[in-house]
């Protein structure tokens, strides 16, 4: 599939999500079958201000690409630049809008799923990242509607389009549903039927099958996996053997997914220091646990990790005392 002069040679794609989708998770990853990943997604304000933090969210791996740097906000003059900014600083292939976000100091200062309220505003925010990407394909990834009496993700993605947009990833849900309920896939479909650009569908992808489900329900070109591979990257591995009609491998043993937990954590640490690694890994490394039997004790631990020393001491601790049972 090609997003503008860009091909991906995957159907599986990693959901941009912030404080998740850093360098070492999008890494594993990667490795493990997501064959289009985007970053954290980065204020348009803070580029155009030179803020020193953002910069390094921007940062690819060595290999990876296909790859977008995704830049939210809704000043479309700041947006134009701080488009020029994102593609210069990661090398990205692609620059991605965010018009999705649901978090209330985002969205309700008309950023991220904001935009969905001012379709206007949003076509002159992507006309001007375009002018800004110099070159690079476009994509904007959004919601249904704000909330379920203004649903308008099909004139939505026919407006982006229109605009010069090369892609569209659609969450089946509305802003007000943040990310309860389920998500809904007939407009994900309606978007597809309305468009001639690819269609990322985004909502619900939580087990190998559901990749294969949501494309066919959908007729999207991609499906791209959020809150499923929380602590569980195996499920683009499995993704891709289901999508393929191959026998899904099992989850890898508790031991092994431990390690593989540890090397994000590693990889994090080189990317942003051993501090805020460890202090992000607090809530990975409880993913990764999940539906583990008895690892209570051990999520107390993980709660309190401040250095790279403790998660070795509580990973022996796992492989230790743990059985593998788990339950996904």
């Amino acid at each position: 599939m090609k997003i503008g002069n860009i091909t991906i040679n995957s159907a599986l794609v990693l959901a941009p999500m912030a404080g998740v989708t850093d360098l070492g998770f999008r890494t594993i990853c990667r490795e493990l079958g997501a064959g289009y990943t985007v970053t954290e997604m980065v204020s348009a304000k803070a580029l155009c201000y030179q803020d020193k933090k953002s910069i390094p969210l921007l940062k690819l791996g060595e290999d990876e690409h296909p790859a977008a740097a995704q830049i939210f906000g809704s000043d479309p003059a700041c947006m134009e630049q701080a488009a020029g900014i994102a593609a210069e600083v990661s090398g990205a292939d692609i620059i991605d809008i965010n018009m999705g976000c649901p978090v209330p100091k985002v969205a309700n200062s008309g950023d991220g799923s904001g935009l969905m309220k001012n379709p206007d505003l949003a076509v002159r925010v992507a006309e001007a990242v375009i002018r800004g990407a110099g070159g690079k394909p476009v994509t904007v990834k959004f919601r249904l509607g704000w909330d379920k009496g203004s649903i308008n993700c099909v004139e939505f993605a026919k407006a982006m389009e229109e605009a010069g947009v090369a892609a569209v990833a659609v969450h089946g849900r509305t802003k007000t549903q943040m990310y309860s309920g389920t998500a809904n896939w007939d407009y994900i479909r309606a978007v597809k039927e309305a468009v001639s650009i690819p269609v990322m569908a985004n909502g619900d992808v939580f087990e190998p099958r559901d990749a294969v489900r949501i494309l066919n329900y959908t007729g999207a070109d991609m499906a791209m996996i959020g809150r499923g591979c929380f602590g569980n990257p195996w499920l683009f591995q499995r993704a891709k053997a289901a999508l393929a009609g191959e026998e899904i491998p099992p989850l890898p043993p508790l031991a092994q997914r431990c390690d593989t937990a540890v090397r994000q954590f590693e990889l994090s640490a080189v990317q942003k220091g051993e501090h805020i690694a460890c202090l992000e890994a607090r809530k990975h490394y409880a993913w990764y646990l999940k539906g583990v039997p008895h690892a209570g004790y051990y999520k107390e631990q993980i709660s309190h990790v401040s250095t790279l020393e403790d998660i070795y001491r509580v990973t022996a601790g796992i492989k230790r005392d743990l059985r593998d049972e788990p339950v996904r």
